[in-house]
């Protein structure tokens, strides 16, 4: 049975009462930021006109954007924005605004990737979190910590982004009341899950998850078009992030998804290179990469392709461990196949230890750091996959710290404490 049967037959039975929106406002929440553009979302009890005032001082938001119908699903487009610029904005209707533009609620266009120097950068990636529980709280209270006054430019979510079924009040509890900071400041770029597929129809584009994000389906953020929601690509100043779908969409190597995966690398010249989705190529904690469809076909078709093209990270979560690999390169099969010759490099990638990893500027099957990150609401017992140079079971986030030719990432727990990290060059 093909991948679109099975999508099909999941959603059959399913309740239409799941597929309604819940009666309940969301705060402003950020999408598809670009350094002109920017797409600000917020949902209302009652269908009003919506309207957002936005400017570079927050006690003079003269400039407006009004929507032209009357909804409860609100999406505003600002457009012609200064790049690596602050704006404040408040949202409401025409006859008032309802959200204010005090300094707690703004966004910071993404810099020009033609900039002589680019700042640094800072990326929040979170996996499995929609949970809504206790642990995504204080994963979220520890990166708030870690982070304490510096901007968030962008935040990724790795799927099961709302459980059980990803219905609109599991996105309510999982995201919307437990990110309000986050969502006003910082754009969120998601993908999704085998969770949020309960009730979302990847090749149907329909249900909550697709109905909730707007993503960059029309290369409006930059890297080719993709034609759809579920797997995209956009540009953030000197980086090129790749989201792909490991659940809903055909993972065969001549399917949509990885011909256009193709043509979008073939593009992409940027310094660095990103790719996240959900199902994890090498695993060995709640899910184990050797025997599960999704995270099999994911390894053997996807990797070459990233590999080939010189990406140098790879996030996924699904699995409720902190998995991270050596800089490695060609391992495509079961985790008794990895050898010593596929590390590119075998120490610990610590500046303070025998030093970063070092990859060329450009070039192919040049090494890729493999990442899990699916702890964000729970952590399960984890055992060592040979490619992996340390296993945690313990809740966190990880933190993606990029400036020119140098790429940090640093794991952190729920105290804000480090629990791992290692360093990126190019040379």
């Amino acid at each position: 049975m093909s991948v679109i049967e099975n999508k099909e037959q999941d959603l059959q039975g399913i309740s239409t009462q799941l597929l309604e929106p819940a009666k309940r406002a969301t705060s402003p929440y950020l999408q598809i930021g670009t350094e002109s553009s920017i797409i600000i979302r917020w949902t209302t009890d009652t269908p009003v006109q919506g309207k957002v005032w936005y400017g570079k001082d927050p006690d003079q938001l003269c400039l407006t954007q009004e929507e032209t119908i009357i909804t409860c699903n609100h999406i505003v487009k600002l457009n012609e924005l200064t790049p690596d610029t602050k704006y404040y904005y408040a949202i409401g209707t025409q006859a008032e605004i309802q959200t204010c533009g005090t300094e707690n609620y703004f966004f910071v266009t993404a810099p020009s990737a033609q900039a002589v120097e680019i700042r640094p950068l800072r990326i929040l990636v979170l996996g499995d979190a929609g949970r809504g529980n206790e642990i995504a709280a204080q994963v979220r209270d520890g990166y708030l910590k870690f982070t304490g006054s510096r901007h968030t430019d962008l935040w990724l979510m790795l799927g099961d982004n709302a459980y059980d079924i990803g219905t609109y009040e599991e996105y309510q509890r999982g995201i919307f009341q437990m990110y309000p900071q986050l969502l006003r400041t910082s754009v969120l770029w998601t993908a999704i899950g085998n969770h949020d597929g309960g009730c979302a129809n990847s090749v149907l584009q329909t249900g909550p998850y697709y109905e909730l994000f707007s993503l960059p389906s029309n290369g409006e953020a930059g890297g080719v078009p993709s034609g759809t929601a579920a797997y995209y690509s956009f540009d953030y100043g000197n980086i090129h992030f790749i989201c792909l779908d490991s659940y809903g969409s055909e993972r065969e190597p001549e399917g949509e998804m990885l011909t256009w995966l193709k043509r979008d690398l073939a593009l992409a010249n940027h310094d660095w290179k990103i790719a996240f989705w959900h199902h994890p190529p090498y695993t060995k904690g709640s899910h184990d990469s050797d025997f599960e469809i999704e995270l099999i076909e994911m390894r053997e078709h996807v990797l070459p392709i990233l590999e080939e093209a010189g990406v140098d990270i790879v996030l996924g979560g699904h699995s409720h461990s902190y998995e991270r690999s050596y800089l490695i390169n060609g391992h495509y099969g079961t985790s008794d196949s990895f050898t010593t010759q596929m590390k590119k490099d075998s120490g610990s990638g610590r500046e303070d230890e025998l030093g970063s990893y070092q990859k060329p500027h450009s070039g192919s099957h040049t090494g890729t750091v493999y990442i899990v990150a699916g702890t964000s609401a729970l952590a399960d017992v984890v055992s060592p996959h040979p490619a992996m140079y340390t296993s945690l079971s313990i809740p966190g986030s990880l933190v993606l710290d990029v400036q020119s030719k140098k790429l940090d990432v640093t794991f952190i727990d729920t105290q804000g404490e480090v629990q791992d990290y290692f360093t990126l060059r190019k040379c």
